[in-house]
C-alpha cells in the first residue's frame, strides 16, 4: 500500500529523459511494490512483442537484467513478466529465449535484506526458494521449446486434431520425456496455501496453474496415443513406453496434490479439472505384454488369443484417461483465469481484503487532510470534487503566487510593468516571499530607470486592446529629449526630368559596331555633338574618289545604328542610291 519507492521513480525518470520507452515500461512492470505487475504495463509489453520494429533481444535482455537485482520483489516480478510474455506474447519472444544461451542464473539467489512483513517474518528470505524454483521452471520451459520446436502449452489438444494424439510412435517416444521434464520442474515449485501471502507469489501461482492444466492435458493425450500403439511396438519400444506410463502414474498423483492447493486457496471448483486415475488392471496388461515379448517364463500372455484379450481390456479401461483428457481440455480452453493478476485477486481471503481496504481508506483520509491543509472534512465529499478543489489554480494553498488577501473568486490584479511610476508619497505594498522568488527585482523597472518593485499603481484590464493602447502611450524611454525634425519628402512633380542635363560624349570611330577600315580616298566628317530631333532612314551615297561622303549639312545617323561600310567600287557614269 506504500506505492512506488524513490528508486522506482528515479529509474523511470532516467529512462524518460533518455527516451528509452521500452526500458521504462520494463521498469514500471518490475517495481519494488509488493503487488503483481499491473495489467497496463504487461499489455504494453505484449503489444511490443507483436511490433516488427521492436527489438526482441533488447526486451529480453532488459528483463534478464532486472533479474540480477538484489530486491526479491524486482526479481520475482521480472520472472513473472517473462512468463506472461511466454504465455501471451508473440512466439518471437519464446524463440529468442530458446535460441540464446543465456538462462536465469538464480540457483543461489537469496534476499538477505530482512524485509519485515505483517507477522514479523522475513518475507525476502522466505520467498527466495520459490524464486529459485520458478527460475528453474522457466529455464526448462525454454529448453523444451529448443528441443521440440513448439510450446506444449500452445499446441492443439483433443482426439481429432491433437498434436500428440496424431504423432507417430518414434517421435512420441522422444517427445514425452521432454514434456515430463518440464512438468517435473513445474511440480517442484511445491508451495502450500500458507505460502501464498502476497500478490507477487499469488500471480506466480496462477501462471503455473494455467501451465499445469495445459501441460497435463497434452501429457494425457500423448499417453493415450502411446497406449493405443503399445501392442504394435517392438520389444525395445514397449519397454520405453511402459517406463513412460509408470512415470505418468507418479506425476498424476503430484498433479492431484497441486490441484488441492489451488482449491484450498480459493479457486472455484468449476475452474479445477477432474482427475480420474486409470485402474491398476491396465498396468498389469501392459507388463504382461512386455513379458511375452521378452519370452519370460511363467508369463500369462503367451498366446495370440491372450494378447488380443489384453488389448480389449486396455481399450475398455482407457475410458478413464479419455475422461481426464476431456476435463483438462475444457479447463485449458476456458478464458476465466487467462489474466493472472485478476485471477490472483481470488486468492485473497476476506480478512486480508478487509485489512487492505482499511489501510487504503486510512491512507486516503490522511491524503485529503494533507492536501486541504486542515480544512474540515465531513466524510461525504466525493473524491473527484476533493481532487478538483485541491488542484484548482485559485486555491491559495496550492498557488504560492496568490496571497492571503486575494479577492474572492480568484480574480487577482495583473501588474502593469510598463505603466508610469506611482507618486513619490505613495505607500509601497507589503512585500511577500512570493513576490520575488529569486530576488531578481523587476528587470523592466531596472531597464527604464525604476528602482522599486512592480508598481500596483495601474492595473491592466482584461481587455487586450485597452492594455496594448496603454502600453503604447506609456512606452516612452526619454520624454525630455527634443523632438526630432520629421523627414521632408519632395514631391515627384518638382523633381527634374531625367536626361535634361545629359549630353552624349563623342565616340571614337574605331569603337563603333561593325567597324571596318575605309577604302582609299574615303573620309569621315566630324560627328555632331547633338543628336537630331528627326529621324531619317539610313542611305548610302557613293562618291567619286576625292569627294566627301554625304552632302554638307546632311544629317548623319548615330554610329551605333550605322550599317557596315562597304569598300569603294569602280566609277560609275551616274550616282546610284540604295535604300
Amino acid at each position: 500500500m506504500a506505492g512506488q519507492t524513490i528508486n522506482d521513480r528515479l529509474l523511470a525518470a532516467r529512462h524518460s529523459i533518455a527516451g528509452q520507452g521500452l526500458a521504462k515500461s520494463v521498469c514500471k512492470a518490475t517495481t519494488e511494490e509488493m503487488i503483481a505487475p499491473k495489467k497496463k504495463h504487461l499489455d504494453y509489453l505484449v503489444h511490443c512483442t507483436n511490433e516488427p520494429n521492436v527489438s526482441i533481444p533488447q526486451l529480453a535482455n532488459l528483463l534478464v537484467e532486472r533479474t540480477q537485482n538484489t530486491n526479491w520483489v524486482v526479481v520475482y516480478k521480472a520472472l513473472i513478466t517473462v512468463h506472461h510474455l511466454l504465455a501471451y506474447g508473440n512466439e518471437r519472444f519464446t524463440q529468442y529465449l530458446a535460441s540464446s544461451n543465456s538462462t536465469f542464473q538464480l540457483n543461489n539467489f537469496l534476499d538477505k535484506s530482512g524485509v519485515q512483513g505483517a507477522a514479523g517474518a522475513r518475507i525476502g528470505y522466505d520467498m527466495s526458494p520459490f524464486i529459485r524454483r520458478y527460475a528453474k521452471y522457466l529455464n526448462e520451459k525454454a529448453l523444451s521449446y529448443r528441443t521440440v520446436a513448439f510450446d506444449f502449452c500452445k499446441v492443439k489438444r483433443g482426439k481429432e486434431e491433437g498434436s500428440l494424439r496424431m504423432m507417430n510412435a518414434e517421435k512420441l517416444l522422444k517427445t514425452l520425456p521432454v514434456l515430463q521434464a518440464q512438468l517435473d520442474a513445474l511440480l517442484e515449485f511445491d508451495c502450500t496455501a500458507n505460502d501464498l501471502t502476497n500478490g507477487v507469489i499469488n500471480m506466480c501461482f496462477m501462471l503455473l496453474f494455467r501451465d499445469l492444466i495445459r501441460l497435463f492435458a497434452c501429457y494425457n493425450d500423448g499417453i493415450i496415443n502411446l497406449l493405443e500403439k503399445y501392442f504394435d511396438m517392438n520389444k525395445k519400444n514397449c519397454r520405453e513406453a511402459l517406463d513412460l506410463y509408470k512415470k505418468f502414474l507418479i506425476r498424476m498423483d503430484r498433479v492431484g496434490e497441486f490441484l488441492k492447493v489451488a482449491e484450498n486457496v480459493g479457486i472455484d471448483k468449476g475452474d479445477i479439472p477432474d482427475l480420474t486415475k486409470a485402474p491398476s488392471s491396465l498396468l498389469d496388461a501392459l507388463e504382461g505384454h512386455l513379458a511375452t515379448l521378452e519370452g519370460k517364463k511363467g508369463s500369462a500372455a503367451n498366446t495370440p488369443t491372450q494378447t488380443a484379450s489384453a488389448q480389449k481390456n486396455v481399450a475398455s479401461v482407457m475410458g478413464a484417461l479419455s475422461s481426464t483428457s476431456s476435463s483438462f481440455g475444457n479447463a485449458a480452453a476456458s478464458t476465466r483465469l487467462d489474466y493472472p493478476p485478476a485471477a490472483a485477486a481470488l486468492l485473497i481471503d476476506d480478512s486480508l481484503r478487509q485489512q487492505a481496504l482499511a489501510e487504503e481508506e486510512a491512507a486516503m483520509n490522511q491524503y485529503k487532510v494533507h492536501l486541504l491543509q486542515g480544512d474540515e472534512l465531513t466524510g461525504n465529499e466525493d473524491l473527484t470534487e476533493i481532487i478538483n478543489k485541491v488542484q484548482s489554480p485559485t486555491n491559495a494553498a496550492n498557488n504560492p503566487f496568490l496571497g492571503a488577501g486575494a479577492p474572492p473568486g480568484g480574480q487577482h490584479a495583473i501588474v502593469d510593468l510598463f505603466g508610469p511610476a506611482p507618486p513619490a508619497g505613495a505607500a509601497a505594498p507589503p512585500a511577500k516571499a512570493s513576490d520575488d522568488l529569486l530576488s531578481l527585482g523587476n528587470p523592466f523597472a531596472d531597464m527604464f530607470g525604476g528602482h522599486q518593485a512592480p508598481q500596483p499603481g495601474k492595473v491592466l484590464t482584461g481587455d487586450l486592446d485597452s492594455s496594448l493602447a496603454s502600453l503604447a502611450n506609456n512606452l516612452s524611454i526619454n520624454k525630455t529629449a527634443a523632438a526630432q525634425k520629421p523627414m521632408q519628402w519632395n514631391s515627384p512633380k518638382n523633381a527634374s526630368k531625367p536626361g535634361q542635363t545629359w549630353s552624349p560624349q563623342p565616340m571614337q570611330a574605331t569603337t563603333g559596331a561593325g567597324y571596318r577600315p575605309m577604302g582609299p580616298g574615303m573620309t569621315l566628317p566630324t560627328m555632331p555633338h547633338t543628336l537630331p530631333h528627326t529621324y531619317h532612314p539610313p542611305h548610302y551615297v557613293l562618291q567619286q574618289p576625292g569627294m566627301a561622303m554625304g552632302m554638307p549639312g546632311a544629317p548623319m545617323m548615330p554610329m551605333a545604328m550605322a550599317a557596315p561600310m562597304r569598300p569603294a567600287v569602280p566609277p560609275q557614269p551616274t550616282t546610284n542610291q540604295f535604300s
